[in-house]
């Protein structure tokens, strides 16, 4: 195989990148996986847009069956998005015996095990690691690097745009919406941020990371998800009062056998590796049985950073299909699901609550912790901007969900407990 044709659906921003790299690092690439890669057909929605990267006019089309039944391709790049139309493309494309490069975490989280498992029928490789964490080789250090290990946690900041808009938040003493406006206007934010802001990328990144961690088949519905657009200034006040900084982190560990998985705002100590995480890069850390922690960090998007990850996974679709081995890395999840309930899930948690300032109060509320069995690492009592009212912020001992729970509830039933403003899990003190 002295020569690789390559299809590549998408030529945006990734794309344009992976042109970039494909060109002016051909001579490194070529001498690395003992072929040349050669670009046949890209397929774009507008053929006369003009572009960021020279281009032959002839690799230009429209029509995908150009690219996914073409008999000289080779391999398909995919980094146009999207989760429908784009599976039924690569089904395709894997039934007519070609290899997938995907950027597409929303694709793979959804549809990912189908497509491996087609993958395999037909011996022909997917390479994701572009999909989380863009520069970060995480997909393939979980599946290659700690592959002998059993990893036990992983938590990371897995979404750019919220931690540049926290990082602001908690850096410049801003505003959510000011600082959102203006991660839109440098590009770290779509115009309509709801995927990023709300936790599901993240949450469709987690899955994956879950997926290959625990030899299990976590589904996105699985992951528990909460966004950042309810953190306010204030909670960023007095978590930084009390030592800590916020992160939206993804969470995904494992104990006798159950998992769990979750997106959340999360207190971090200050001096934890992931609360130095600042702006828009991204990292993992991982906890494995034998290796203990390590932690993965680099740019977690952009073109370059993003592509440099595609144009990895394609060198190992080539090599693999140099030795005559494409299709086998897939291995059939090894254990079935199996989910904590609230009961079993513990872990400390931040709770800031407006009150009334009055003799008698704090017993109330303290009795409703008391009765579940909850004691408190850190206490901090502030008066409120309201008129004869207080605001109490607690940080619980390590604690079920279930207990979280019954307590909320049992706190909105007090005279004295005007509302419970915020709650966050922490983590990171183990």
């Amino acid at each position: 195989m002295s020569q690789v044709n390559v299809g590549l659906c998408g030529l945006g921003t990734v794309g344009t990148g992976v042109v970039k790299l494909l060109k002016d690092h051909a001579d490194e690439i070529k001498y690395k996986v003992g072929s040349e890669i050669n670009i046949k057909k890209i397929l774009v929605h507008n053929l006369e847009k003009e572009r960021d990267v020279a281009i032959e006019r002839e690799w230009l089309t429209s029509e995908p069956s150009e690219l996914v039944d073409h008999p000289e391709i080779d391999i398909i790049i995919e980094v146009m998005g999207g989760i429908e139309d784009t599976n039924l493309l690569l089904e395709r494309a894997i039934q007519n015996k070609k290899h997938i490069v995907t950027a597409n975490k929303d694709l793979m989280a959804v549809h990912g095990q189908k497509l491996l498992r087609l993958a395999k029928e037909n011996d022909c490789d997917i390479f994701y690691d572009a999909s989380v964490a863009g520069g970060i080789p995480i997909i393939r250090s979980l599946t290659d690097g700690l592959a002998s290990d059993r990893i036990q946690k992983i938590m990371g900041i897995v979404n750019g745009t919220t931690n540049y808009i926290l990082t602001k938040m908690t850096d410049e003493e801003l505003a959510y919406e000011p600082v959102l406006k203006e991660a839109q206007a440098l590009g770290f934010a779509e115009a309509d941020p709801t995927s990023d802001v709300d936790g599901l990328d993240a949450a469709r990144k987690m899955t994956l990371l879950a997926n290959l961690s625990f030899k299990m088949e976590i589904d996105l519905d699985d992951v528990e998800v909460t966004g950042i657009r309810n953190i306010s200034q204030e909670d960023i006040t007095f978590a930084t009062s009390l030592g800590y900084t916020i992160k939206l982190i993804g969470i995904a560990s494992i104990h006798h056998g159950k998992a769990e998985v979750s997106v959340e705002p999360t207190l971090l100590p200050k001096d934890h590796p992931l609360a130095l995480v600042k702006n828009e890069y991204n990292a993992v850390y991982v906890h494995g049985e034998a290796v203990g922690e390590t932690m993965f960090y680099g740019p977690g998007a952009g073109s370059m950073p993003t592509a440099t990850a595609v144009v990895s996974d394609l060198m190992e679709a080539v090599k693999n299909s140099r030795l005559g081995i494409s299709g086998t890395g897939y291995v059939t999840p090894q254990f079935e699901k199996q989910l904590k309930e609230d009961n079993e899930k513990y872990m400390q948690y931040f709770i800031r609550m407006e009150v009334d300032d009055a003799a008698g109060t704090f017993q109330k509320i303290t009795n409703v912790f008391t009765d579940e069995d909850i004691s408190f690492a850190k206490i901090l009592q502030l008066p409120s901007d309201r008129e004869k009212t207080a605001e109490i912020v607690m940080v619980t001992h390590k604690i079920s969900k279930e207990q979280l729970e019954t307590s909320r509830k049992n706190l909105k039933k007090l005279d004295v407990v005007n509302r419970i403003i915020s709650y966050y899990r922490v983590d990171g003190e183990d």
